[in-house]
């Protein structure tokens, strides 16, 4: 068996602790405390979650999307792939780190797709830039922590919660989908889409093409109308202790 060896660490901002990468052989690895957060060998369902998601926006011509959150850049990746050549594509990311091993040692495995003219990169929190924006994104994907029961940062909460879901909804343009990714379903938060305007499907891809485990991706579609149930208060929530990808997710054998 071929050893890991570390590559580098990176601090996650306001005391969210500290990414490692590490490498065997041709396979890499991002790990926070002693859970693996995404391996190179297990990318399937973040293709999926672009993939899905420009199949909702496909005909528009200058499509504009948001991804929050960049991991090893396969949804970016993935995205590109579909997108017109007119399209801009914004990536959000909370650790500069992460950016700079995407620009370095891990930015062949997806084809260095932050070389793209079409990616401008944001440095800071996705929700930031969500709180400031306005109509204006025909697709928002949100591949942050590890989905709605969040494993690195509290402050995730807030983006899954309803304040970040209607901020997300009127980032959106009419028509417009919130994708969001996750290493399992959570039907409160299906529930909490319904109720913050979105109309809802779930899909279920698996974590390598066609084999490994099922993670979850909701698809949620910009409702024209405000629901009627958008102000009523949340029940309270039920969260259960998080679950790492490194055995629920990402199995990369």
């Amino acid at each position: 068996m071929i050893p890991w060896e570390k590559l580098g660490s990176a601090q996650i901002p306001h005391g969210g602790g500290e990414l490692r990468l590490s490498r065997r052989g041709e396979e890499y690895s991002i790990r926070v405390a002693e859970a693996e957060l995404m391996n190179s060998r297990a990318h399937g369902s973040e293709e999926a979650l672009a993939e899905l998601s420009c199949a909702r926006i496909a005909g528009r011509n200058a499509p504009q999307m948001l991804i929050g959150g960049l991991g090893m850049g396969f949804t970016t990746a993935a995205a590109l792939r579909q997108l017109p050549a007119a399209a801009e594509l914004v990536v959000a990311e909370l650790v500069p780190g992460l950016v700079d091993w995407n620009r370095s040692l891990l930015g062949h495995l997806a084809g260095h797709p932050l070389q793209d003219p079409r990616v401008q990169v944001r440095i800071g929190d996705v929700g930031k830039l969500l709180r400031r924006s306005s109509n204006r994104f025909d697709a928002i994907l949100l591949d942050v922590d590890n989905g709605p029961e969040g494993l690195t940062r509290p402050d995730n909460d807030w983006l899954y919660g309803q304040a970040g879901l209607r901020s997300a909804r009127n980032a959106l343009r009419p028509g417009g989908v919130l994708a969001v990714w996750s290493v399992a379903p959570d039907p409160q938060f299906t529930r909490r889409l319904q109720q913050c305007g979105f109309r809802v499907e779930e899909v279920r891809p698996r974590a390598r093409r066609g084999k490994g485990a099922r993670h979850c991706i909701w698809l949620a579609e910009k409702r024209t109308r405000e629901p009627r149930s958008e102000n009523r208060p949340e029940p309270p929530q039920e969260r259960g202790m998080p679950r790492p990808r490194v055995t629920a997710a990402k199995d990369p054998t």
